[in-house]
């Protein structure tokens, strides 16, 4: 018999790739409750506390409430809302800056946010290493399919094929800010630029850099190395070599759990831009929650992705 797993919020996107990349597998038994059920607080309490695992693919306030509803020692949680990524008490789930380890032993685990992903991705390894100043005001640009909004952004798009580009967050102050400055330790908010694209599901995100103005940074190549260095061996990210003049995000694009970074730097070497690509409901949201959910069940990190 394997360890229990209760999908808070399973009727989701998020919560229903997570039970694909979970069905068949013989480590867990999901927990699953009636469509009565789950909008029974009584029920979802008694699954909450009864369960090994519990992973929450809820809106922010329903995750908090959720973790409140928990009154035992034991039950581990992942809660892939933006409610715990900056909290005190949660371990950010990003095994490959994180550790493996932090993550395997942790009981309350945040999981990261799909664009954050891509930027601390880029940027923790390259900051850490002294390559990339801690206090310059970065930017980055993005762009996402449109299942990362939830259903009312999907209905919102299949229902209007007109729409080609949605630009978004131009009030500043998004919530994945705090994760993405926390996160890679920057002393600035980076301006963090999100869109969205006519396609289900795929992710880009970019980090321009003027190299000649940063006292004390790496050269492209430098950066290039440090990266593939940092992530040497892992089965998840792979850091590319080549130098390519356009990168493409597809809308038949398939599910995918890897992330794929890139340094593309100028002939003169002044100028970088660091470009992140994923999908969006893979390791930026349900294969990072699986990821999560074998480290600490002490399994091998890749079982049930799709790489």
């Amino acid at each position: 018999m394997g360890a229990s797993v209760f999908i808070d919020g399973a009727a989701g996107t998020t919560g229903l790739e997570i039970a694909e990349r979970l069905a068949g597998r013989s480590e867990f038994d999901l927990v699953i409750l009636t469509d009565e059920k789950r909008k029974d607080d009584a029920a979802r309490a008694e699954a909450l506390n009864d369960a090994d695992f519990v992973i929450l693919c809820l809106p922010d306030d329903a995750a908090k409430a959720a973790v409140g509803m928990i009154r035992n020692e034991s039950t581990r949680v992942i809660d892939a809302s933006s409610a715990h990524r900056v909290a005190d008490g949660w371990t950010y789930g990003f095994p490959e800056v994180m550790g493996r380890e932090t993550v395997a032993a942790a009981r309350f685990v945040s999981n990261p946010g799909c664009y954050p992903t891509g930027f601390i991705g880029l940027l923790a390894p390259l900051v850490r290493a002294g390559l990339l100043p801690a206090d310059w005001p970065y930017v980055c640009h993005a762009v996402s399919g449109y299942s990362g909004g939830g259903k009312a952004l999907i209905a919102r798009y299949e229902e209007d094929r007109d729409i080609a580009f949605r630009a978004y967050g131009l009030s500043l102050g998004h919530k994945h800010v705090p994760e993405m400055q926390a996160h890679v330790g920057l002393e600035h908010a980076p301006l963090f630029a999100p869109a969205v694209v006519p396609a289900h599901r795929g992710m880009l995100a970019e980090v321009p850099l003027h190299l000649s103005a940063m006292a004390g940074a790496g050269t492209p190549d430098q950066l290039r190395a440090a990266l593939a260095d940092f992530y040497a061996g892992s089965p998840i990210v792979k850091v590319e070599a080549d130098q390519p003049d356009e990168l493409l995000l597809r809308a038949s694009m398939v599910p995918a759990d890897t992330l794929t970074l890139r340094v593309l730097g100028s002939k003169d070497g002044s100028q970088a831009r660091l470009v992140a690509m994923l999908d969006n409901l893979g390791k930026g949201a349900s294969g990072a929650a699986v990821q999560n959910l074998n480290l600490m069940a002490g399994l091998d990190e890749t079982s049930g992705l799709r790489l």
